[in-house]
């Protein structure tokens, strides 16, 4: 087994332990957690896009849609407004 199967693997098991602790345990806080290890330590396996959507699921069943909205217009608020440390250096 090359290294690149082995963490694709890896990946899997851990994907499956988050799952387990999500739909069998019903241990919400803890499956986010180990969704979150997931995308940490593969970020780019399958298995990290599939916690992404699991997140997003969990975010969806316990955060209003209001709530997620107006959270999301505040992130995109902070990062289109001008840090005031970014815009004196480009003025030199």
């Amino acid at each position: 087994m090359n290294e690149l199967d082995e963490h694709a693997g890896e990946a899997a098991q851990h994907y499956a332990a988050a799952y387990a602790i999500h739909y069998t345990e019903r241990d919400l806080l803890g499956a986010l957690r180990a969704y979150g290890q997931v995308i940490e330590l593969y970020p780019s396996a399958a298995e990290a896009q599939y916690s992404r959507a699991q997140i997003r699921n969990i975010v969806d069943l316990v955060v209003p849609a209001a709530e997620q909205l107006s959270s999301q217009v505040a992130l995109a608020l902070e990062h289109l407004q001008p840090n005031s440390d970014d815009s004196t250096a480009g003025a030199q």
